[in-house]
C-alpha cells in the first residue's frame, strides 16, 4: 500500500487548499493511497479538503508567520519564532526521523516546511516541495530582511535545493534559483454553478448578485461590522458573529463553506493569497482584493491574476469606509470571464504518482 505523508504549513488555509487536490488526484490515481497529514492546521478544515480516511499527526513542522489580523505580518515576532526554531532545531529534527522512521512513507510531499523535508532526504525517503513559494523567498525578500540570520537562509537554500523536485504551480514567485524547480498550472477546485438554488435559499432576490467575502483563514477583519446594508450584492462570510443583516449570510449558519459557493458567485472580495486568486480564475469570478504590501509573494499574485480576470485594487481606508460600491459596480459591468483550467492538479499528480508506485 503506498504511503504519502503531507506536511503543511498552517498559515492560514492556503497550502493545504493549494496541496489537497493534487492529493486527491492521487488517490484516485492509485485507490490504496494511504495519506498522513502533518500539520496544526484546524481537523476540521484538513476533513474538508482531504479525501477520506486520511491520518493527522496534530503538530507542526514550521513557525509559519505571526499574524495581525489576514492583512498585516507581525514580522519582528516572525523572526523571533525562526530563531527559535533554529535553536532547537536538532530536537525538532531528531523528533522528525524517528517520525518518518516509525511511518516509513513513500513520499514526504511539502508544502512548504523544510524540516520534513531534510530528514526524509536523510534517510533516503523521496522528498519533493510543493508551493507558488519558499520559506527562503519569503524571509530573503521579507520587508526587515536585513535582521534574517544568514545562517538560517543558507540552511533553508539547502534543504530546498537538494529535494528530489520541487513543484511550482502557477502563480507563483519565480524560484529561478531551484534547480529541479518544475513549473505547472493552477491548482484550484472547480465548482457548480449553483447560484439559482443558493439566493432562494438565501432568502436574497433572484437577480441580486452574490459576493463572497474571503480573508483567508485568518480572524479580526470584520469589515461588515460597520458597514451600512445595501442592495448592489449579498454578501457571503463564514460568520457574521450573531448580528443578521438582511444583505449577507453567514455560511457557517446554512452547514456551508467557501467551497459551497465558489462555483455561484459574482466577486469575491478577498486578499493577495494562492487559493483565493486561483480559485477565483479557475471558477471564473472577479476580484475585489485589499492590498497585502508587506509579503513578498503578493507582486507575483496581482501579476498573474490581471491576465486572468477583472480584478481592483481596494485601499485599506476605503475598505473600512465601506467605499466599495463604485469598484464593485466597475467588476460586475465588466461581465463573467472564461474560467483558468486548473490543469496543475493532474500536471503536478503526474509527476507525483511514480514516487508512490515505487
Amino acid at each position: 500500500m503506498p504511503h504519502l505523508l503531507l506536511a503543511v504549513t498552517a498559515h492560514g488555509f492556503g497550502h493545504l487548499a493549494q496541496s489537497a487536490p493534487v492529493v486527491a488526484a492521487l488517490a484516485r490515481r492509485l485507490p490504496e493511497l494511504r495519506v498522513t497529514l502533518q500539520s496544526d492546521i484546524d481537523p476540521g478544515f484538513a476533513r474538508r479538503r482531504l479525501p477520506p480516511g486520511f491520518t493527522q499527526l496534530h503538530e507542526a513542522t514550521d513557525p509559519g508567520l505571526v499574524m495581525a489580523g489576514p492583512l498585516v505580518t507581525r514580522w519582528a515576532e516572525s523572526l523571533a519564532a525562526y530563531r527559535d526554531f533554529a535553536a532547537g532545531y536538532d530536537r525538532r529534527l531528531a523528533r522528525q526521523l524517528a517520525t518518518l522512521r516509525d511511518l516509513a512513507p513513500d513520499l514526504v510531499l511539502s508544502d512548504v516546511p523544510w524540516l520534513p523535508l531534510e530528514a526524509a532526504q536523510r534517510l533516503g525517503i523521496p522528498a519533493v516541495g510543493l508551493c507558488s513559494f519558499t520559506w527562503y523567498d519569503i524571509l530573503r525578500e521579507c520587508p526587515p530582511r536585513d535582521q534574517v540570520p544568514a545562517a538560517l537562509l543558507d540552511h533553508l537554500r539547502l534543504v530546498y535545493g537538494a529535494t528530489d523536485r520541487f513543484i511550482r504551480p502557477v502563480p507563483a514567485m519565480p524560484l529561478h534559483w531551484l534547480p529541479q524547480v518544475q513549473t505547472v498550472g493552477p491548482i484550484a477546485q472547480r465548482r457548480p454553478d449553483r447560484r439559482a438554488e443558493l439566493r432562494q435559499r438565501f432568502g436574497c432576490p433572484a437577480d441580486r448578485p452574490l459576493a463572497l467575502m474571503q480573508f483567508g483563514g485568518f480572524a479580526g477583519l470584520d469589515p461588515l461590522r460597520a458597514w451600512p446594508e445595501q442592495d448592489q450584492v449579498h454578501w457571503l462570510v463564514q460568520d457574521l458573529g450573531g448580528r443578521p443583516r438582511r444583505d449577507a449570510t453567514a455560511l457557517a449558519d446554512h452547514g456551508l463553506d467557501v467551497l459551497d459557493v465558489l462555483g455561484s458567485v459574482d466577486l469575491i472580495l478577498g486578499k493577495p493569497g494562492y487559493g483565493t486568486y486561483a480559485e477565483a480564475a479557475c471558477n471564473g469570478v472577479a476580484v475585489l482584493h485589499v492590498p497585502r504590501d508587506d509579503w513578498p509573494e503578493a507582486a507575483a499574485l496581482d501579476a498573474w491574476l490581471s491576465g486572468q480576470v477583472p480584478c481592483r485594487t481596494l485601499s485599506l481606508a476605503d475598505l473600512a469606509a465601506g467605499r466599495v460600491a463604485g469598484p464593485i459596480a466597475a467588476l460586475l459591468a465588466a461581465g463573467r470571464p472564461t474560467p483558468v483550467a486548473p490543469s496543475g492538479i493532474e500536471e503536478a499528480a503526474e509527476l507525483l504518482e511514480p514516487y508512490l508506485r515505487g
